[in-house]
Order: structure tokens, then C-alpha cells, then sequence
């Protein structure tokens, strides 16, 4: 008997098992090093690599062979991974030398090391469980953290020694902190030198910090993890910046701003990115490694808020500055001062230099990203058929990852000259297509994905209907992407129209379109998925009852659903709220006061955007679910509300999960979830 759609979606990581990814070309372009595990159900990561001329892959590294397939993770392991979102185990990153002859990854608290020529792996001994390692340029020398101190290991000798090691309790060097790892898109702590014989490191001191504690009340024997949480009005962790010589010697690099958004190492220089607390600004420092004296390059400012966007600062051969800024309406690329690209073009991100050759990826319509190419002053578009992608570059040989809306996964395909090489995905398919339309509605033209089940006649019967929206900063649903709507379609199969929409400050429309949700997160955000409701509506009249309206939603989705619900009961029936942020006030500091200001300066909008106020208004079906391990949007977060909600005498449902972080890629849970929602929203509506 064939597995059930929610049991296989569970044990597949939502059908991400098995594809590609993790791509690194090699200097002469005829290698291209990946991570893949071995099936669409095997959760262990294993290093590959592609001869471009044979066009064979290569088995580099399997977890199992080493005896490290059950993985025993470090406490620091695990929060960066929980950070990034990782769902698989095994190698799940590497980094590699110059040359791509040698990658160094950490498993189970391991240290490996990983030549890419002969296939040989070997341990390297370390004092302690390992985080982060990455190798130097000439594959010489090999930097890891452990036990919150900053070590490099020769790799010819063993020889190991820790260049810095923390002076008190709450002291890491070589790690990012919470904040850039969580909302600025930095995993990062440590570089390189050039030549090897330097590293710039971060020195994070989270005692500032106020700690929480994350119990298990499932285990009570355990002790409550302590977390140290910058929640928005209180003080982040304090971050330095120091260059560490194999020699001995420490520079210190000081900067005044609050964030440190990125640094670069490379041979036209050493660069930091800042950003002060309020975010209104970023700066592009140039530092001088043997002094840590700096100077301002180029500095971006915004009435709101200024983005933080991926792969830049970068630099052409000569050393020209790649960079983006918002300028005339759109997200632009700039190649030294000048904007290269249409206001109208959205440009998402930058992914390679090659010499004098950008890669980057863009958006003209919002639901989907494409990649383009910058040279010798004009753009050319790579791909042209809808869809999503992204890809590498890399001594002329072009990787390109993408996903359509009807097309039968994420392909990989890399191109040198006329050479044209694939790069198989054994992601398991999902024996169910989604049923989707791509429309706009509304007077803002909102993009909107409408999902009936596939059995259904239009204008057979009106459908009940789920709102499925993320709708938050950041958290772009609607794409042309079919993987993304396999769980509304099968939400939809269960017999509801299913609408997502992307409304106010989601990416791809635009810097406006984004900052109307500045001090006012609730307004804009809820008022944009009742406005796609009744355009959809309009488009499928003899389609949808609005009398039977339901939403659900997770993280920011779920605090979209608490909030219809308890706002707009007149047009919501039921929701379910999963991970919800129901109190801003707890949520973190650069995400929250990025959108809502400080709470110091702007009190009345923490009030106006808190679900606690309304919790009397309640007078529809509300499921809560969390995750009592979630060190994100913490349990605090649902269990005040249902206080509050229980206060009032307003009956609503809680179910708490125990063991589960802000993800849930534990498979019964995930598949149980999907169960438990259908059962609640028939219940709840009637159908």
C-alpha cells in the first residue's frame, strides 16, 4: 500500500531529501562539488562531487562509512542549524580551499577533512566538539570553534593550538550571535586571510543579554535550558571585532554601530557591513588588517529601514565595488555608484563574481526570481521560463537551480561552453500535483494562489475556504514554484478552496510596497488577505462560501490567523495559529524594532500590535499550536495568550508539542499535524 501524502511529506522534509545543493565550482571549472543525501527519504547528507567532462558524480563523503550516520550534536551545532532552518543531518555544510582539492566538515561534534581528488577522508583530532571549521585558501590550515574558543589546526602536522579563548561566561570568539544568525542572514564569525595567516574574528559577549530558560515540562527531571534572548527594548549581545595572526598578535577593528551585517576577506581587501540599532542606515568600511583603522566606502540610508541583502559587498577584478541600494522605487544593482539595473526589476540577491561578470538574481514579476547576468555594462537574462532560481558561476561554468510551477522538481543543470551536464535530484515525488492558479486580486493586484481540489467541478458547489498565508516581512508564498503549494493542495483534496496571498511588506514588489507596514504591522498585513478573500471571490463566485472562511498560519502566518480571527471574526470562522507572536515585546530585538520601532519610543504601537488586548473579542473556533522547545517564537508567546483568552471565559483549543523547536521535522509530529488541522477546521466550519 502507497504512503499517505502527509506521511510522505513528513519523512521527506516536504520533499526536500535528495535534491542538490550546497554547490561549489572548482578555479578551472570542470568541477562542481554538492551536498545531496542518497534518496528522497534518507535524512544523512553526503558530499558529492561532478566531472563537468565525464559528467559523472562521485561519492565523496557518506556519513554512514564513518560511523557517524546517528549524530550526536553539539548544544551550538544544533541552535545553528535551527537558525538556518536545517532539516537534514550529515554533512550539511562544508568549506573548501581555493583550488577545491580539499573540504573540511563538521559531524558529530567531528572534525574531517575530505580530499576531493583521491576521495580520502580522515578525522582530525580536536579538544572538543567542533563548529563551523573552514579552511584556509591553500588548504594549509583548517579554523574551528570549541567550547566558545577560536582554534587552527595545522593539517600536515595536527599541530592545534586556540588563538583565542573566552575571558568569562557568555564569551564566544568566532561565532555569530542570535541576532545575525536569526535576522541578518549571518552564520558566520570567523574569515580568512588571503594568504592564511590571519583570521578576523567576532568576539560575541552575551552577557548584556537577558537569559530565558526553555523547560521540557514533558521531562521534568531536565534542567530548563538557558537562553540568552534579546527581546526588542532589551540589550543585544555586545559584538567585536579583532584580527588574530597565526603570529600572535590582535588587532582590534573597532566599529560604533549596533549590527555587524557581514565582513569580507579577499585580495582587493579587508570590509565590514554595519547597521545602527534602528536599522535606518548601512556602511561599507574598508579596514586596514595590520592597524584595525577603517573608513566609511559607502553609506545607505532609509527613513524606514534599510534591507539586508545576500552576497554583496563584492568586487569586479579591478576591484570595483558590487553592491545594491534602493533607489527610484526599485531594488537596484550597483556596479561602483552607478545602478545598473531598471527600477523595476527587483534584485533579490547576489550570487558570484567571475572576473568581470555578475551573477545575480531579480524579480520583474514578483512571483518569480530569475537569474541575470552584469557585463561589460549591459544585463542579460539566464533564464526566461517562469519559475524559481538560483544558481553559481565560477571560471565560466554556469550552475542553475530551478523549480517551475508544473515541472517535476528542482533540476540542476551546469553549463560550460557548449557542455550541458545535470545534476540528478532524488527527491521522492509527491504523487500529488498541485492544482494551482496564479492571479491577482484586489485593488493592490496582490498576488494570489487559488488551490480547489482535484476533483472539483467549477461551479459544482461552493467550497469552504482556507486562508493560507505567511504574509509577514521576508515570507513570499506566492511563486512559481509547484513544490510550495503540495500542502495547500492537499488541504484543498480535503475538500476546501485554499487561497494563498501575499500582501504588504512581502518581498519582490518593491521597497514601498514592503515599508507600509512600518508602526502599523496589523492594519496593512489583515487587511490585504480579506482583500484578496473577496477578490478571489469575485474571480470564483459560484466557488466559495464565504460563510465558511477559515485561516492558518505559522510563525508570522499564525499571528495573522489570531489576529483575523479575533479582529475580523465578521469575515474569519475558525483559525489555527501555529508559533504564533502574540506579544511583540517578546519577540527579538532586530526583527521587531526594525517594523515597530523600540518599545521605549513607540509604546502605543507594541499595544496596537499585541493579540493580549483582543483576547476578549474572541468568539470563533481557535486552535493554538507551539513547539515547547521553540527558542524562536518562545511557548510564552501562546501560553500568555490562552491565559489571557481563559481570563476573558473564551474557549479556545491549545496543543502543545513537546520536544519540537520552531521547526518540526520530527516525522509523526509533522504528519499527526496535518491530520489534527483538517479535523479542526471540518469541525470548526462545518464541512
Amino acid at each position: 500500500m502507497s504512503e499517505s501524502f502527509p506521511r510522505l511529506y513528513a519523512r521527506t522534509r516536504r520533499f526536500t531529501l535528495g535534491v542538490p545543493r550546497g554547490f561549489a565550482i572548482s578555479p578551472d571549472g570542470g568541477r562542481v562539488a554538492f551536498l545531496r543525501s542518497r534518496s528522497g527519504t534518507d535524512p544523512v547528507t553526503c558530499l558529492w562531487e561532478l566531472d563537468l567532462t565525464s559528467g559523472a558524480e562521485r561519492l565523496v563523503v557518506d556519513p554512514a562509512d564513518l560511523g557517524a550516520a546517528d549524530e550526536d550534536l553539539p548544544a551550538e551545532e544544533r541552535a545553528r542549524r535551527e537558525r538556518a532552518r536545517e532539516q537534514a543531518g550529515g554533512v550539511v555544510a562544508y568549506t573548501t580551499d581555493a583550488s577545491l582539492s580539499s573540504a573540511v566538515f563538521a559531524l558529530s561534534g567531528g572534525l574531517y577533512l575530505a580530499d576531493l581528488t583521491s576521495g580520502a577522508v580522515r578525522r582530525l583530532e580536536t579538544p572538543g566538539p567542533v563548529i563551523d571549521p573552514r579552511l584556509s585558501s591553500d588548504g594549509a590550515r583548517v579554523a574551528y570553534v570549541t567550547g566558545g574558543a577560536l582554534h587552527v589546526q595545522e593539517v600536515a602536522t595536527g599541530a592545534d593550538r586556540a588563538l583565542a579563548t573566552p575571558e568569562a561566561e557568555g564569551v564566544t570568539y568566532g561565532l555569530a550571535e542570535f541576532v545575525a544568525a536569526e535576522e541578518l542572514d549571518r552564520m558566520r564569525g570567523h574569515w580568512w586571510s588571503p594568504d592564511g595567516t590571519a583570521l578576523l574574528v567576532e568576539r560575541a559577549d552575551e552577557s548584556p543579554v537577558q537569559v530565558w530558560h526553555i523547560a521540557d515540562p514533558a521531562n521534568p527531571a531536565r534542567t530548563p535550558t538557558a537562553v540568552a534572548y534579546p527581546a526588542a527594548g532589551t540589550a543585544n549581545a555586545t559584538v567585536e571585532l579583532v584580527v588574530l595572526g597565526l603570529d600572535g598578535s590582535r588587532v582590534a577593528v573597532p566599529f560604533e554601530d549596533e549590527y555587524l551585517v557581514t565582513a569580507g576577506w579577499d585580495r582587493h581587501g579587508l570590509s565590514i557591513v554595519t547597521m545602527p540599532r534602528d536599522q535606518k542606515a548601512v556602511r561599507l568600511f574598508s579596514v586596514d588588517p595590520a592597524t584595525g583603522a577603517s573608513e566609511v566606502v559607502r553609506e545607505d540610508t532609509d527613513e524606514a529601514w534599510v534591507d539586508v541583502v545576500g552576497g554583496v559587498p563584492a568586487r569586479l577584478s579591478d576591484g570595483t565595488l558590487v553592491w545594491t541600494a534602493d533607489a527610484d522605487g526599485g531594488r537596484r544593482l550597483i556596479i561602483g555608484d552607478a545602478p545598473v539595473t531598471p527600477p523595476t526589476l527587483q534584485v533579490r540577491d547576489v550570487l558570484d563574481v567571475d572576473g568581470d561578470t555578475v551573477l545575480f538574481r531579480a524579480s520583474g514579476d514578483p512571483t518569480e526570481i530569475h537569474l541575470w547576468t552584469w557585463s561589460a555594462g549591459s544585463i542579460t537574462p539566464v533564464t526566461e521560463e517562469p519559475g524559481v532560481y538560483s544558481g553559481r558561476l565560477g571560471a565560466g561554468t554556469l550552475l542553475i537551480s530551478g523549480q517551475t510551477l508544473d515541472g517535476p522538481g528542482v533540476t540542476v543543470q551546469v553549463r560550460r561552453g557548449d557542455r550541458r551536464v545535470h545534476i540528478g535530484s532524488l527527491a521522492e515525488r509527491p504523487k500529488l500535483e498541485p492544482r494551482v492558479s496564479l492571479v491577482r486580486t484586489g485593488e493592490r493586484e496582490l498576488a494570489t494562489a487559488v488551490l480547489l481540489p482535484s476533483g472539483h467541478v467549477p461551479g459544482s458547489r461552493r467550497l469552504p475556504v482556507l486562508m493560507d498565508p505567511y504574509g509577514g516581512p521576508h515570507g513570499q508564498r506566492v511563486m512559481a514554484n509547484g513544490r510550495i503549494f503540495l500542502e495547500p493542495q492537499w488541504f484543498a483534496d480535503q475538500g476546501f478552496a485554499v487561497i494563498v496571498a501575499d500582501g504588504r511588506s512581502t518581498p519582490g514588489r518593491g521597497p514601498a510596497f514592503e515599508r507600509e507596514v512600518l508602526h502599523n504591522v496589523p492594519g496593512p498585513v489583515l487587511e490585504d488577505q480579506i482583500d484578496a478573500l473577496h477578490g478571489a471571490a469575485q474571480l470564483y463566485p459560484d466557488d466559495l462560501d464565504l460563510t465558511r472562511v477559515a485561516i492558518k498560519g505559522w510563525s508570522f502566518g499564525g499571528y495573522l490567523a489570531a489576529l483575523a480571527v479575533l479582529r475580523r471574526p465578521d469575515v474569519f470562522h475558525a483559525a489555527i495559529a501555529g508559533a504564533p507572536v502574540t506579544d511583540w515585546r517578546l519577540y527579538d530585538t532586530a526583527y521587531t524594532e526594525r517594523y515597530l520601532g523600540h518599545p521605549a519610543e513607540r509604546p502605543e504601537v507594541y499595544e496596537q500590535t499585541s493579540l493580549m488586548p483582543d483576547a476578549e473579542k474572541l468568539q470563533r473556533p481557535l486552535l493554538l499550536i507551539h513547539g515547547l522547545a521553540d527558542d524562536n517564537v518562545v511557548a510564552a508567546h501562546t501560553l500568555r495568550l490562552s491565559s489571557a483568552l481563559l481570563a476573558a471565559g473564551r474557549p479556545h483549543t491549545v496543543l502543545p508539542l513537546s520536544g519540537v523547536t520552531h521547526m518540526t521535522p520530527q516525522e509523526v509530529v509533522a504528519e499527526n499535524l496535518l491530520h489534527l488541522q483538517v479535523d479542526f477546521l471540518k469541525k470548526s466550519l462545518g464541512a
